[in-house]
């Protein structure tokens, strides 16, 4: 929980912390990657969408750790780099501002770039995806080149051969020709967006899918073996308040199942126990069915149409539980 005033009260807290996942992640370093849960009898907003997206969004540098000031008047703007072992500084003339305006300098490093592009790959060979990286290098051609470069270096040094093996491929796209063959095409791929784009387009992609309850989460980091899942949604705080006034709630538990599905899928595949990614795995495809059964929370029902029946949250998890213990003793 991130909390605001009320819950600093309400928890007795010492101060209001920022949030635990964000903390987590910026510990952890690596990508976000966030794939939607596809189920055939629930409506998405791009119809051909029927195999997962995965957009994964390089969570550092660019606009989020820019410099940015509003220009009050006439004057020069000049960027400058010194470097630290006393060489010329490096001068740009940035801009002549004939009156106010607006000016912004932002950075990344190189070894990040390098790690997004290594996990984006590992996701893609983990998921069994093609990889497709975005950027606007005819326009920012040294900065987004950069980006450019950098994975096709990863790439041609340390994933081709495994793509080959594979039958998977790599390629770099413009971004706008991206989100144009994003909307065409049926999905199952990985998607590696800078940061800002991988925020705006995490976003169009689970609304297109129909729903963030719908929306898994897992952080990558460059190791290959660290990985933190979540659900993509937040606390559902007004459920809560339904819940201790002991009224019922019809809560979708999907995607926090599915948060910890994926983390024993990792751990089986890390501690290779097989039988514990089976079990993750048979979980997950026990959703999809319960749903395809008709059985769903009302979140998901008012996707269908405004009088599709919906259970409670205890009655969607006794649901599942009852096709799951089916579905263990038949394996």
């Amino acid at each position: 929980i991130t909390p605001d005033e009320a819950r600093v009260e309400e928890f007795g807290l010492k101060k209001m912390w920022k949030s635990p996942n964000g903390t987590i992640r910026n510990i952890l370093g690596g990508v976000i990657f966030r794939e939607p849960i596809v189920i055939s009898n629930i409506p998405r907003l791009v119809p051909g969408w029927t195999k997962p997206i995965v957009v994964g969004r390089h969570a550092f540098g660019d606009q989020y750790r820019a410099t940015d000031l509003v220009v009050p008047g006439e004057g020069t703007l000049t960027l400058t780099f010194t470097p630290k072992d006393g060489a010329e500084p490096i001068e740009l003339n940035v801009f002549d501002f004939p009156g106010g305006g607006v000016a912004m300098a932002m950075y990344n490093l190189d070894e990040s770039i390098r790690d997004f592009a290594r996990a984006s790959m590992r996701y893609g060979l983990l998921r069994n995806y093609p990889v497709y990286l975005s950027t606007k290098n005819t326009i920012m051609k040294a900065y987004d080149g950069r980006f450019k470069d950098l994975f096709q270096e990863v790439f041609d040094t340390e994933f081709k051969a495994e793509f080959d093996k594979a039958g998977l491929t790599y390629e770099h796209r413009l971004i706008d020709d991206m989100v144009a063959s994003a909307l065409k095409w049926e999905g199952g791929y990985v998607w590696a967006c800078k940061n800002y784009d991988g925020d705006v387009q995490s976003d169009t992609v689970a609304q297109g899918f129909g729903s963030l309850g719908l929306m898994t989460s897992v952080l990558m980091a460059p190791d290959g073996k660290t990985v933190e899942a979540e659900a993509a949604h937040g606390t559902v705080t007004r459920h809560y308040r339904q819940h201790q006034q002991g009224k019922p709630t019809s809560t979708n538990p999907i995607a926090s199942i599915y948060a910890w599905t994926q983390g024993l899928s990792y751990r089986g595949q890390f501690d290779n126990t097989p039988e514990v990614v089976k079990f993750a795995q048979t979980l997950e495809r026990v959703c999809v069915q319960t749903v395809e059964e008709g059985k769903m929370t009302k979140d998901l029902a008012l996707l269908v149409s405004p009088d599709q029946p919906y259970l409670t949250t205890q009655e969607f998890l006794a649901a599942i539980d009852e096709n799951l213990q089916k579905a263990m003793a038949s394996a």
